[in-house]
């Protein structure tokens, strides 16, 4: 997955809750039907990039299963952030079904 692509999704999962990051990559995978997978090398990077941009906020917090855990949260500005990029992708999304269509 492309950065652009993974900060995406990212932010999608996170807008519908907050999660630790083995959570999010589950959530990526699982909301995907298994056509996207967030793997460990590029998803922490990506959570630390869009921490530090101010689009998420983090806090140790225990999992489910009782570990201590990094938990996610969607910030104002990432909220924002996630409505630019989706309509951004909307609009190359009918841009190429056009092109698809007519090609």
């Amino acid at each position: 997955m492309t950065a652009p692509t993974l900060d995406l999704a990212i932010l999608a999962t996170l807008e519908r809750e907050p999660n630790h990051g083995f959570g999010i990559a589950l959530q990526i995978q699982d909301s995907s039907g298994g056509l996207l997978i967030a793997e460990e090398g590029s998803l922490y990077p990506a959570l630390h990039r869009l921490e530090k941009a101010g689009f998420l906020a983090a806090e140790w917090k225990p999992t489910d299963a009782g570990r201590r855990a990094r938990w996610y949260r969607l910030t104002a500005s990432g909220k924002r952030r996630l409505a630019e990029t989706r309509a951004q992708w909307e609009t190359l999304h009918k841009g190429l079904s056009r092109l698809l269509r007519y090609a």
